[in-house]
């Protein structure tokens, strides 16, 4: 039989989940990508009587937040009082058992930022550098990305942010814009010099290299090393630390980490040319950098509450930092942080499981787009509607274990949930249980019967037998971060006991062996060593499904009459859990099955949920329809001005995605006389490798223009459809790579 790693058994945890941004509702998506597999890891852990604390909060800074105040007319206190509690309880209600939910706003995260914050400037290891941003004079404000509009270069669309064009999915910056307009007073902003700080991670790329590519290569997830030495292959550049912003954590005014007196000399003293002077009060933190500090300052809290210390949790050499988070953090997660926490002087994570995204009915979630399911809705709909709704909690938790996103995006169907629930938790695991009781009431009158050792079989041996090899198993994923595999054996095991109860039929034993109303001896002990077993397998599935299905562990733990310290994991693979003659409860379902109306309704719901959704946006498939049928034709042009555009046909013959950019593929498109590298917006309408081969329309005769560091040499002719979908424009016939389009 395998034995279990040891070797990650010593010293504390401090496991840490995303800080989700409090701009709003949270859906299973984020829940499936971060918390979930944290709370299974946490439990399991705690299990184990392992030292552990579970660390999260809502992060509360960035301009996330005064948006959607915007959005709603109020302001961005009121956003992040609004919906902090609300996502701290959804967690709650869905068994993310967090040792603290904390929050970015608090006093305390503030001053651990600011120290941060001061440490790393105070010992030369961030940059001060001056450069020219976008200014609104009419409010007195440098705009950020998200608080400029303008025209798409790539589409033409008038309403792209200065980040990205929602329309066409290009990634962007704000002197990309053309026209671009401030969306507070919605003048055209001025260019106006401001000084800001920089972490410059370049400094630290041999670090990274060693401790990432070469310590890390073999135990962390491939998709996560894979996607740090692409940007370390990229080559880091120094990325800002402060933003021009009303809302944040405000610079500590200091010299030398003292406080600014009245008159102190500012930026003269030797060695303090990064020092932050009263003219930079204005000045608040990123919220990169203030984000993960709060896993610091949370611990902080807890610690606090609770009168214990913290420091071993980010000073301490034997301390395991495990970061769970989405693909989309990893950068912030395995570079930028750990860089941080190096010149801090903390330790660095230990691992960082991230998980890939989770789709939803063969498209990517969004809440903006109403094709999402909250965690909230789900909770009202499913768990607070109906008595004992804690087991729809454990329900969905259990579906989206068995489709993790761990190696590759997953999707989440209705039709996929109610299979998992209806064929396996209902079917297998509830069944088995069910049985279980129901027999041993009948059969052994309420109570644990006796084993005879006397005449056990090979068939109660290899069930003992796989109890004991299923805790190994199971075991050994939990610490490999396989939670999806480490499920499926624990369903495995409920599932080999439906076959040996099958296989044993105690009940038909009672009616062959019962003559004139009484059981013989032989028959008697035949059932009392099939169901003692099978309530010994109970237990010992109770104890392995808790870290996955709490609720449902509690209700065991409650039918059984046993204490949750039967779920210490040192308890797991015994076949003496449950005591002969101690009488049990009476069964109670675990599981009900899921009709298909309420699938149906629910599919309904969301098809309601994106049409409505769309309605009460601009650009709606409808308005979009309407505004192409009414939109004028574009202003008079001569021949002359037309024939400037040179346009071929060329065939795409390589194509990837470009690092650091959701929405950017390079292509090498052969032009016939030679091949071009063309960067396009078109990644989330078309995957790299069904495209290669393909025929466009190139505009070849325009300037050269550099996206993400990529040299883009033309531009590749699409139409967009009425729901906003591209398509390429080619020949309907192959032709000459090269031929003109007239």
């Amino acid at each position: 039989m395998d034995t279990v790693d040891n070797k990650n058994k010593i010293g504390r945890y401090l496991i840490t989940a995303a800080l989700p941004y409090a701009n709003g509702l949270k859906h299973i998506g984020h829940l499936a990508g971060a918390y979930l597999p944290a709370d299974i890891y946490v439990r399991y852990l705690k299990a184990q009587k392992r030292e552990v604390v579970f660390v999260c909060g809502s992060d509360e800074h960035g301009t996330a937040i005064p948006i959607q105040a915007m959005k709603e007319g109020t302001t961005a206190q009121a956003i992040i009082d609004k919906y902090h509690p609300i996502i701290e309880q959804n967690f709650k209600d869905l068994g993310i058992a967090f040792d603290i939910y904390h929050r970015t706003s608090a006093p305390l995260h503030h001053e651990t930022a600011q120290e941060f914050f001061q440490v790393l400037n105070d010992n030369g290891d961030l940059e001060v550098k001056e450069s020219e941003q976008y200014y609104d004079e009419a409010t007195d404000t440098f705009l950020a990305d998200r608080y400029i509009k303008g025209t798409c270069p790539v589409c033409a669309n008038d309403n792209a942010y200065g980040d990205q064009c929602e329309k066409c999915g290009s990634t962007l910056s704000p002197d990309m814009l053309i026209n671009p307009v401030s969306t507070l007073s919605g003048n055209a902003p001025i260019k106006k010099a401001t000084k800001h700080w920089y972490l410059p991670l370049n400094r630290h790329e041999e670090f990274l290299r060693d401790w990432i590519l070469k310590e890390h290569k073999d135990d962390w997830r491939t998709s996560v090393v894979g996607q740090c030495k692409s940007w370390i292959d990229g080559g880091l550049q120094p990325r800002a630390v402060t933003r021009d912003l009303d809302w944040g954590i405000r610079l500590p005014l200091t010299v030398n980490s003292k406080p600014l007196t009245e008159g102190a000399p500012l930026l003269a003293v030797e060695g303090q040319r990064n020092a932050v002077s009263k003219d930079d009060a204005g000045k608040v933190l990123y919220v990169w950098f203030d984000a993960p500090i709060g896993y610091i300052s949370a611990t902080k809290q807890w610690a606090l509450n609770n009168d214990k210390d913290w420091k071993p949790y980010w000073y301490a050499p034997d301390t395991k930092l495990v970061h769970f988070v989405g693909k989309d953090n990893i950068v912030f997660h395995c570079i930028i942080f750990p860089v941080m926490l190096k010149l801090h002087g903390n330790i660095l994570p230990t691992n960082v499981p991230a998980n890939e995204f989770m789709n939803l009915e063969g498209d990517k979630m969004s809440t903006s787009r109403g094709w999402s399911i909250e965690m909230d809705d789900y909770i009202k709909e499913w768990v607070k509607k109906e008595n004992g709704g804690d087991g729809m909690a454990d329900v969905l938790r259990y579906y989206l274990t068995q489709i993790a996103p761990e190696t590759k995006d997953s999707e989440f169907t209705w039709k996929g949930f109610q299979d998992a629930n209806n064929s396996e938790l209902v079917n297998i695991f509830g069944n088995f249980v069910n049985r279980t009781y129901v027999l041993m009431h009948k059969l052994c009158g309420g109570k644990v019967p006796a084993f005879h050792n006397d005449i056990i079989d090979d068939a109660d041996k290899q069930l003992i037998l796989d109890i004991k090899a299923s805790v190994v198993k199971v075991e050994n994923l939990l610490e490999g971060y396989k939670f999806r595999d480490a499920l499926f054996e624990v369903i495995d095991l409920a599932r080999k006991g439906n076959k040996y109860m099958q296989d044993k039929e105690p009940w038909m034993v009672a009616k062959r062996q019962t003559v004139e109303g009484v059981l013989s001896a032989e028959g008697k002990k035949s059932i009392d060593n099939c169901l003692h077993l099978c309530l010994q397998l109970t237990a010992n599935l109770t104890i392995l499904i808790n870290p996955f299905l709490p609720f449902t562990a509690a209700k065991l733990c409650k039918m059984m009459k046993v204490v949750e310290r039967m779920l210490e994991w040192e308890n797991a693979g015994r076949i003496d859990l449950l005591k002969v003659g101690y009488s049990l409860r009476e069964p109670q379902l675990l599981f009900r099955k899921i009709e298909n109306e309420e699938i149906e309704a629910q599919l309904d719901k969301l098809k309601s949920s994106i049409v409505n959704r769309q309605q009460i946006k601009v650009d709606t498939v409808e308005e979009i329809k309407t505004q192409k049928e009414l939109e004028p034709v574009g202003a008079e042009i001569v021949f002359d001005d037309f024939a400037k555009i040179d346009l071929r046909v060329g065939t795409i013959v390589a194509a990837e995605k470009v690092p650091k950019a959701d929405k950017l593929l390079q292509l090498s498109v052969d032009l016939g006389f030679e091949t071009r590298t063309i960067v396009s917006g078109i990644a989330l309408h078309f995957a790299p490798e069904d495209i290669i081969g393909k025929q466009v329309t190139v505009v070849v005769n325009l300037a050269p223009r550099k996206m993400r560091g990529i040299e883009s040499n033309g531009m590749i002719l699409m139409a967009e459809d009425t729901e906003g979908k591209l398509h390429f424009i080619n020949p309907e016939n192959a032709i000459n790579n090269g031929a003109s389009v007239r």
